[in-house]
């Protein structure tokens, strides 16, 4: 399981490289995105800046695949821990600071919203708070509630992938400076940073000795 979640966020930091080239999205749904060529893929002897074409619709569906993993493990994993180890922190070694695991599904569930806001343009939501969500969400089922809607925003974001009149915004939580953001880097970002808190939610689990579900044969 390890090595497929390696591979998936392998392949998603390569999108992620390739689509922070972007450069400028056609004036109809749907159509091409093209992207930049990096000036070190330039020869000396081009030194005009060449463009290749990106079918946004194409680029849809690959990322809503990966979403459909993300959120298929991360939310079975969520509901495989029972409700009375939500608040489990672990205590061996050094672990000094570290959020319990209901925190961990409402970080990764409030970075969802925040990525998937500005991919929108939209502001970022202000329950969210410094990525850490709403502290009114406290119970198991409330806190599955919560992811799911993440995962529901993040799929907005990726459906207006090429849309000409969605406008994007930089996020204060993104690395990418506000020239360099585009909606396809932020809504890779989002899973890049689900799968990284997967897999600590995995090691919570099996501490408490239980399975991931995404693990099981």
């Amino acid at each position: 399981m390890k090595t497929i979640t390696m591979k998936m966020a392998f392949a998603l930091v390569c999108l992620a490289v390739c689509s922070n080239g972007a450069i400028a999205q056609t004036g109809t749904s749907g159509g091409p995105v093209l992207l930049a060529e990096s000036d070190a893929a330039q020869s000396e002897h081009e030194p005009e800046r060449r463009t290749v074409p990106l079918d946004a619709q194409r680029e849809r569906q690959a990322l809503r695949i990966f979403l459909k993993s993300a959120q298929d493990q991360i939310v079975s994993a969520a509901e495989a821990m029972p409700a009375t180890k939500y608040e489990f922190i672990p205590t061996e070694g050094e672990f000094k600071g570290v959020r319990t695991f209901a925190r961990q599904v409402r970080h990764l569930s409030a970075t969802n919203h925040i990525l998937a806001a500005a991919a929108l343009g939209e502001e970022p939501p202000s329950d969210a708070g410094d990525e850490n969500g709403p502290e009114t969400v406290r119970t198991k089922a409330e806190i599955l509630d919560y992811l799911n809607s993440s995962f529901a925003h993040l799929g907005k974001a990726i459906d207006a992938i090429g849309e000409p009149n969605a406008t994007v915004k930089a996020s204060p939580i993104s690395p990418l400076p506000a020239s360099k953001t585009t909606r396809l880097a932020l809504t890779v970002e989002a899973l890049i940073h689900a799968f990284d808190h997967y897999g600590q939610m995995v090691e919570y689990l099996r501490m408490n000795g239980v399975v991931p579900p995404a693990s099981h044969p």
